[in-house]
């Protein structure tokens, strides 16, 4: 069997997928341009999914599957694979615990002012009367309440916060206090003390969040984005934290990446932009090789796969 990577993971997890299906075929390429001579014997692609195009797919005339070492699928040419019916797989639930962490992070910081004691210390400034907050009774909305929404749920409850969250059918979820639908968006961030959006983007979900949700959001609230940036326009999160809607802005994911030079939200006051980096760690590719592995084992004898994609839903 022919299985090409259109990236390089490290060389001892090269090696060690060799070692445990040596009966297979193995080709792992920097790129898919370097790939490009052998992706017509390929029948199955391991990439992280932007490199791939109609014109690829087309030259992939043995594909069978594609394994996504992501989980966002938005920039793939999902309908040219429906049109081959070839087998989709994600790396869906590897982040939750990098993302999760790196939204508690963003939290306590916002709560205990790291960043303006860092100033203080850089001038040598002892104050004692900055007012510094605690996450414990406070609210948090989580729009998602997928395998990354709960695990930040899970963490803020370990915090003692009060947990809300939003999903399409309003069914309940573990770590949640409440849960509502997305109809119901507006009254779900009304008394939180953090809105995060871990969303993924799909046609239900661009553009959900209305100038009317920051109105209805607390003037103390943070909101924090580091699903996909496409969930609020741009126009309407400047407007909302220049109007004083919400106080602060954390910001992971941009509608276009890399944000570019001079952007207002570089250097917004109450804006802080980080270059969607919440779910990349040293672990990220040991985590999503794991479930190829497992995936390669039921493609071969069959069994029940990990993250099958539903390409009609988006993920």
């Amino acid at each position: 069997m022919n299985i090409v990577f259109t990236f390089r993971p490290p060389r001892t997890i090269q090696a060690d997928i060799q070692r445990k299906f040596s009966e297979e075929s193995f080709s792992f390429y920097k790129n898919i341009k370097e790939a490009n001579d052998v992706l017509q014997d390929a029948e199955i692609i391991v990439t992280f999914g932007t490199d791939l195009t109609e014109d690829i797919i087309g030259q992939c005339r043995s594909l069978k599957w594609i394994m996504v070492a992501s989980a966002g699928i938005e920039d793939m040419p999902l309908g040219a694979i429906e049109d081959r019916d070839i087998f989709v797989t994600t790396s869906r639930g590897i982040h939750k615990i990098p993302m999760a962490e790196f939204t508690l992070g963003l939290m306590l910081n916002h709560v205990k002012r790291f960043p303006e004691l860092s100033v203080l210390e850089k001038s040598e400034t002892w104050n004692k009367e900055l007012p510094l907050q605690e996450l414990a009774g406070k609210e948090v909305a989580i729009l998602g309440t997928g395998a990354i929404g709960q695990e930040i749920a899970r963490l803020c409850k370990a915090f003692r916060m009060t947990t809300a969250g939003v999903n399409r059918s309003g069914r309940s979820v573990d770590e949640f206090d409440r849960i509502f639908q997305m109809s119901e968006l507006e009254e779900a961030v009304k008394e939180a003390d953090f809105v995060i959006g871990v969303l993924p983007s799909t046609p239900e979900t661009v553009g959900v969040l209305h100038r009317e949700h920051f109105e209805a959001m607390k003037q103390t609230a943070a909101f924090i984005s580091i699903g996909r940036g496409d969930v609020v326009s741009e126009h309407i999160l400047l407007s909302a934290i220049n109007d004083e809607e919400i106080a602060h802005a954390y910001l992971d994911v941009f509608a276009l990446e890399p944000l570019p030079e001079g952007h207002p939200f570089w250097r917004h006051g109450n804006m802080t932009v980080t270059p969607h980096i919440s779910s990349i760690t040293k672990a990220y590719i040991p985590r999503a090789m794991a479930i190829f592995e497992h995936n390669l084992i039921c493609f071969k004898e069959g069994g029940d796969y990990q993250n099958i994609l539903d390409i009609r839903k988006g993920y």
